[in-house]
């Protein structure tokens, strides 16, 4: 089992074990942005934003460590790998480190730099390691820390900038015997790396005065990177220039006897005397930007933005590239799922659904375990694609709305066509202003005659069917949205039971339409008039039980009277739900912007915050049964953007603004019969405090447990395809070990399965 140490550091060294995530949940990081890297027996150890795989050059396999393995899914900056302890460390932005210890699949977190008060929250950044000696010197914006590397313990730390005072350390090294620390704002400064008064800034020499970005032990000489991005050798006498580029450089780094320095468009690696030894600047085979490079056994390692690890053997223009499968970004803007397939896109609009600077980033797919990349060049132009929706009648269709371009369809993985004004009736909207807005699409929905529904901003025909004929039918909102060119957005959309068609929108709440007789409603703010929070509306659900989930900017409602929302004089508020806790009436989620809801086959809600992560709650809401964040799981940021559900296998995926993980939920949808009906786990060993899963089910069947003498100890009515036992006689004490008999009758009776459950205590 993995463990998640935490070092409370200057103090004792207090350890404390945390969860183990790799049990329920499953990562799925993009890997093509390579912020560091380093190397040791036989391995490439790379940084890649908020998490981090290994190499081996050996065997080509991969392995990946993330938030599921304990990583904090902070932004990384830098990584160093230690040959001589097997101990991974990982830098970040906001001061934190962690170690990883392949052999003991432990990871250790130390958050001293990242909890102490004395250090401003802009200056904690880890800029460089450099291994001396069991000593891990440790190059941040505020100065220099130790962290002994057997101990596991921090040692002092060094203010060295004029009178003690905090200044940018951008990379240190060792170089006979004299410690350099190169500085960006308080030049290069040197001291005996053996003296017992490092912690004293008199002891530190400035060298040299000026920016620096970095300082390389290389061989018997010392090369130092000023700001202006000139490589100079440092000598008793001065500095002496020896290279200089044209652009920024972005990577300085020396491994054996070769200096690495890269560009954004170039890399290029010395021996001693700074001699060229080998040199990238275009590659036959791809395009790139540079944030990271480094050189060993005769090959260049290229750090790229967006194509992960390029390796290229000196002397040749061939690259292999070197990426563990996953999605195109980190940033997932909006998901679908349906049995064994989730689509993801990356377009971005903000709080107030403006699309600026647009974003031209392609989508991807998950499909059987693996991740198939479109990029943006073959979307036909497709910017900010910001829904995404699979075709309940052909799961090989899919269609994407952009938030400026139109309604772009893929078809078995090949982009087809993208509606706009150039082949459609879609037409793109001026505003008042006289900017042309585009084709600003966001939410769609499938009714039951499999027409997509869809929502267009800016324009009066706001409402847009699609029939699968391809035919168009655009329905002017103007009567019920007031000054449409004016309203920011028209949000999601979700259909009901009868067929009625919902909409939420910035500043007009939530819309209905009967396409049967093109009549409107809607609700807004204020009892008697809708009761919202607020009338931007941000989320829609409808549950099991046809009521609509509406979750706005400002809190979470439910609307009961669906089938009366357009009945004259019939009340259309919407609810708070209201709960207890410690005998105080509280309303669930108040407050809490709501970015998401989706519906699980046991019609509880997962339920997307734009602060505070995910809850997932009852039918009713009257019970959290989870809640997952930052803290206590693997989500990598509590900005959850959108929520999709495989209803056939319960898996529950999570698109947060640094990444998309996955959840192994225990709810899945109807069977069409009790062929497949398993309980897991089986048999329940000593020690296991969880539920115990009845999957397989048909929609409400009728689910019994007994023990072997007949007594009954469970009954429950499935709402899905599962249920749940906790292993106890009715909820009053845990049942003895033995063997449990499970009768299973399908709502008409007319079929039955018995199945058994082992527990041993």
């Amino acid at each position: 089992m993995k463990q998640f140490l935490f070092i409370a550091l200057f103090l004792t060294g207090a350890l404390g074990l945390a969860q183990d995530f790799e049990d329920r949940w499953v990562d799925h990081f993009s890997y093509v942005s390579v912020k560091s890297i380093s190397q040791g027996d036989g391995k490439i150890f790379v940084g890649a934003e908020n998490s981090v795989f290994v190499f081996d050059l050996a065997t080509q396999e991969f392995e990946t460590v993330s938030t599921v393995q304990g990583l904090s899914g902070e932004i990384i900056s830098t990584v160093h790998y230690s040959e001589a302890f097997n101990q991974l460390y990982i830098g970040y932005e906001n001061g934190l480190i962690e170690v990883y210890m392949p052999n003991q699949d432990d990871i250790l977190s130390v958050v001293d730099i990242l909890d102490k008060p004395t250090i401003p929250p802009n200056e904690k950044r880890v800029n460089h390691f450099h291994e001396y000696q069991g000593n891990l010197y440790i190059a941040a914006q505020f100065g220099i820390s130790v962290f002994n590397m057997e101990r596991l313990e921090f040692g002092d730390t060094y203010f060295i900038g004029d009178l003690g005072s905090r200044i940018n350390i951008t990379q240190t090294t060792v170089f006979n015997n004299v410690i350099y620390a190169s500085s960006s704002s308080g030049g290069l400064r040197s001291a005996p790396v053996d003296s017992d008064d490092l912690i004293d800034y008199q002891t530190w020499t400035t060298r040299f005065g000026g920016n620096f970005q970095g300082v390389q032990t290389l061989g018997d000489e010392l090369y130092t990177l000023r700001s202006d991005d000139r490589v100079l050798l440092v000598t008793i006498g001065g500095l002496t220039s020896v290279g200089t580029y044209n652009e920024r450089v972005v990577g300085f780094q020396a491994v054996g006897s070769l200096l690495t320095v890269t560009t954004q468009t170039s890399i290029q690696t010395y021996s001693e005397g700074f001699n060229l030894e080998a040199r990238v600047t275009t590659l036959s085979d791809f395009d790139f930007v540079l944030q990271s490079g480094l050189a060993f056994q005769n090959s260049l390692y290229l750090g790229t933005t967006e194509n992960g690890l390029l390796a290229v053997p000196f002397g040749t223009n061939a690259a292999t590239q070197i990426l563990p499968d996953g999605p195109i970004l980190n940033t997932p803007f909006s998901l679908d799922a349906s049995p064994g397939q989730v689509w993801v896109n990356f377009g971005e609009v903000d709080v107030d659904f403006d699309p600026s600077p647009e974003s031209r980033r392609g989508v991807s797919q998950l499909k059987e375990g693996s991740w198939t990349n479109i990029p943006y060049e073959e979307l036909f132009g497709a910017t900010d694609l910001v829904q995404t929706s699979i075709n309940p009648e052909n799961p090989q269709e899919v269609f994407m709305t952009s938030f400026g371009k139109g309604l772009l369809k893929i078809i078995e993985q090949e982009p087809s066509i993208l509606y706009d004004a150039s082949n459609s009736p879609l037409e793109e909207a001026i505003v008042p202003s006289g900017a042309n807005a585009g084709i600003r699409l966001f939410g769609m929905d499938w009714d039951r005659q499999n027409n997509l529904w869809f929502t267009q901003s800016k324009l009066e025909d706001g409402l847009i069917k699609l029939a699968p004929s391809g035919q168009f039918q655009k329905i002017d909102v103007s009567s019920i949205v007031d000054d449409p060119q004016r309203e920011l957005a028209l949000t999601k959309l979700e259909i009901s039971r009868e067929g009625y068609v919902f909409f939420g929108s910035y500043r007009n709440g939530v819309i209905g339409y009967n396409p049967a007789n093109g009549q409107f409603n809607k609700i807004e703010e204020k009892i008697g008039n809708g009761n919202l929070p607020t009338t931007n509306v941000r989320a829609l659900a409808f549950d099991n039980q046809n009521r609509l989930w509406i979750g706005t900017l400002r809190g979470l409602r439910v609307l009961f009277n669906v089938s009366g929302f357009f009945e004259e004089g019939a009340n259309i508020d919407a609810q708070e739900i209201i709960f207890l806790e410690d005998g105080v009436p509280q309303e669930l989620l108040f407050e809490q912007s709501i970015t998401d809801i989706e519906v699980d086959g046991s019609n509880n809600k997962w339920i997307a915050t734009a602060t505070s992560g995910v809850f997932y709650v009852s039918p009713n809401g009257q019970e959290t049964i989870l809640r997952f964040n930052k803290q206590n799981s693997p989500l990598p940021s509590n900005n959850i953007r959108d929520i999709a559900i495989d209803d056939f296998s319960g898996m529950v995926y999570f698109a947060t603004e640094n990444g998309l993980v996955a959840y192994n939920g225990n709810a899945t949808a109807p069977r069409e019969n009790l062929d497949n009906v398993y309980a897991y786990p089986n048999p329940v060993r000593p020690g296991f405090l969880g539920n115990v899963t009845i999957d397989g089910l048909t929609a409400n069947a009728n689910v019994k447990i007994t023990d072997i003498e007949g007594n009954l100890v469970f009954e429950e009515t499935s709402e899905g395809g599962s249920v749940l036992w906790d292993t106890t006689a009715f909820g009053n004490y845990k049942v003895a070990s033995g063997v449990y008999l499970v009768l299973i009758t399908t709502d008409d009776a007319l079929e039955t399965k018995v199945s058994k459950i082992m527990v041993v205590r």
